[in-house]
């Protein structure tokens, strides 16, 4: 009993640390999308509608929403 009870145990340290390893790669992975779309935003700005007057947003904005934030009439 002893011995399945330190399995047990043993079980639920590791499956913790997998969560805890799998929510920090989500972390980057989102990280890394934002950085992409914040960098083609600043791209397709200046091909597209260097005319219209943007100011980018923050790469925080882009981390909350993953989404493209230029302004419409831009692409």
């Amino acid at each position: 009993m002893v011995w399945f009870d330190a399995f047990v145990i043993l079980a639920l340290a590791i499956t913790s640390t997998i969560v805890t390893v799998s929510d920090n790669v989500s972390d980057i992975e989102r990280d890394a999308r934002a950085l992409e779309i914040y960098i083609q935003d600043r791209k397709d700005h200046e091909e597209h509608c260097p005319s219209i007057q943007w100011d980018q947003p923050a790469l925080e904005t882009y981390k909350e929403k993953l989404v493209s934030q230029l302004p419409e009439g831009c692409k």
